[in-house]
C-alpha cells in the first residue's frame, strides 16, 4: 500500500479528486485539461504517450505499457473523459470540487461515471510497474471525449482510425455500473437503441368543429400501440425475477410536436420514442412492427429513425473462453461474486464489438448505490481503492492470457 498523501488521504485519492475537478462537462467540456492531465501521468508512469484528433477539439489520448510479447494482440482499458450536466441547485456539495465527507464519500460528477475507472487504471498500472512487473501483452489506456453524447465525436471515429487499428486490441474493458449488493456487475452486451419518429399527417380545420380523420386520431392509434408493446415488456420483466432490465425492450414517449394554435386542427403532428432493444430482438422483425402499426393507424403515418443502431454483438461468457476465463478467474481466487448481465443504455463498448474486439463493461463498484447522472453522485474512497486493488488483480491477468489463434 502507498503511503498516505496530505492530510493522511490516500495518494490515489488525491489523484482522484483532482481529476474530478476538471470540467469536462457538456455542453463545453475542457478536454485541454484533461489532455495535460494525463500528459503528466504518462510522464510520471513512463507510459507511451499519443495523442490522435478524431474532430476538431476531440482527442483521445492512448497511453501504453509495452509488452513483452509484439507479436500478441493488446489489452485496451477504456474510459471516457465527459461528464453530463449538472443542476447545482440539487446538490449538496458543489458537483467539481470533489468535496470528501466525514465518512468518505467523495462528491462529483463523474465520481462513478466514470472518473473513478480512469484513475482506478492508471494506479493499479502505477502499482504494478513499481513492484517490477512485465506482462507479455502490451496495454493501452485510451481516454476518449464525447461518450455521453453518443460517442460520435470519440469512440465511433477512433475505431475507424489507423492509429485504432495500430494497436491490435484483442480484449477491452469499459465501464459498468454500481451494485448496491457485495457483488460486481459485469456487462456482456448492450441494448440497441433506436430512435423513432412518428409523423402523422391529416386533415386540418377549425378547432371547433368534428373534423374527420386527423393527425392527432391517427398520431393516437400509433401511440397506443407502440404503449401496449411497452406494458407487456414491462409486465415481463416484473413477473419473472429472473430477468434484469437490459434482458427487456424499453419503450418511452420522449418528445410530442406540432400544432400552430390551440384553435386549428393541425395539419401534421409527431411523436418521438427512444425505444432499446434487447440483443435477442429479431431487429427487422421489430422495424416491421413499428411499419404495421403506423399502416394499421390510416394513411399519411410514417415514421423514420433519428438514431439506429443495428449490430448487437455478445462478448463470450463461457469458461473456455481464454479471456472471460481470465477475467472471473480473479474474482473466483478473491472469493468475490460476479454477475453477468446486458448492460440497459449505451456505452462505448458497441462500438468496440462492432469492430470485433470483445469487451466487458466494468466498473469495480459493489455496495455502492447507482447515480450516475443523478444529483450528489458520489463514491466512497474505500469502494474507490478497492477497485485498485481489483484491477492490480485483473491486468496481470488478462495482459498474460497466452497467444490465441486470433492473435496470429
Amino acid at each position: 500500500m502507498a503511503s498516505k498523501g496530505p492530510e493522511g488521504e490516500h495518494p490515489s485519492v488525491t489523484l482522484f479528486r483532482q481529476y474530478l475537478r476538471i470540467r469536462t462537462v457538456h455542453p463545453e467540456p475542457d478536454y485541454g485539461a484533461v489532455v495535460a492531465f494525463l500528459e503528466e501521468r504518462a510522464h510520471q508512469l513512463g507510459l507511451g504517450c499519443q495523442k490522435v484528433e478524431v474532430a476538431p477539439g476531440r482527442v483521445v489520448t492512448v497511453l501504453t505499457w509495452p509488452g513483452t510479447n509484439p507479436r500478441l494482440s493488446s489489452l485496451l482499458l477504456n474510459s471516457h473523459t465527459d461528464v453530463v450536466p449538472v443542476f447545482k441547485e440539487h446538490w449538496s456539495h458543489d458537483p467539481f470540487e470533489a468535496f470528501k465527507d466525514a465518512e468518505g464519500y467523495i462528491y462529483a460528477r463523474g465520481a462513478q461515471d466514470m472518473k473513478c475507472v480512469s484513475i482506478q487504471y492508471l494506479e493499479a498500472v502505477r502499482r504494478l510497474k513499481v513492484e517490477g512487473h512485465h506482462f507479455p501483452r502490451t496495454i493501452h489506456m485510451t481516454f476518449v471525449p464525447d461518450e455521453e453524447i453518443g460517442g460520435h465525436g470519440g469512440m465511433e471515429l477512433f475505431v475507424q482510425r489507423p492509429e485504432f487499428q495500430a494497436l491490435r486490441a484483442g480484449f477491452a474493458l469499459d465501464e459498468g455500473l454500481a451494485n448496491p449488493t457485495d457483488a460486481f456487475t459485469v456487462y456482456y452486451s448492450e441494448r440497441s437503441i433506436w430512435w423513432v419518429r412518428v409523423t402523422s399527417t391529416g386533415k386540418p380545420g377549425h378547432a371547433s368543429l368534428f373534423t374527420e380523420d386527423t393527425a392527432a386520431e391517427k398520431l393516437h392509434k400509433v401511440v397506443s400501440s407502440i404503449l401496449a408493446f411497452r406494458e407487456k415488456e414491462r409486465q415481463r420483466l416484473q413477473s419473472n425475477p429472473h430477468l434484469k432490465l437490459g434482458a427487456v425492450t424499453t419503450v418511452n414517449l420522449t418528445k410530442l410536436e406540432g400544432g400552430v394554435a390551440i384553435n386549428v386542427v393541425p395539419a401534421t403532428l409527431s411523436a418521438s420514442f427512444d425505444i432499446r432493444l434487447a440483443p435477442d430482438v429479431d431487429l427487422k422483425a421489430f422495424e416491421e412492427q413499428l411499419q404495421s402499426w403506423c399502416q394499421a393507424a390510416g394513411e399519411g403515418v410514417t415514421f423514420e429513425f433519428v438514431q439506429k443502431f443495428t449490430e448487437p454483438r455478445v462478448t463470450s461468457t463461457d469458461d473456455s473462453d481464454p479471456w472471460w476465463a481470465a477475467f472471473s478467474g480473479v474474482f473466483k481466487d478473491m472469493n468475490l461474486t460476479l454477475e453477468p448481465e446486458i448492460f440497459p443504455a449505451a456505452t462505448d463498448s458497441r462500438y468496440l464489438r462492432k469492430v470485433g474486439v470483445p469487451a466487458l463493461g466494468f466498473s469495480p463498484m459493489n455496495c455502492t448505490p447507482r447515480l450516475p447522472h443523478d444529483h450528489d453522485e458520489r463514491l466512497h474512497e474505500a469502494v474507490f481503492l478497492r477497485g485498485v486493488d481489483i484491477y492490480t488483480r485483473l491486468l496481470p491477468a488478462l495482459a498474460s492470457v497466452p497467444a490465441l489463434p486470433s492473435d496470429s
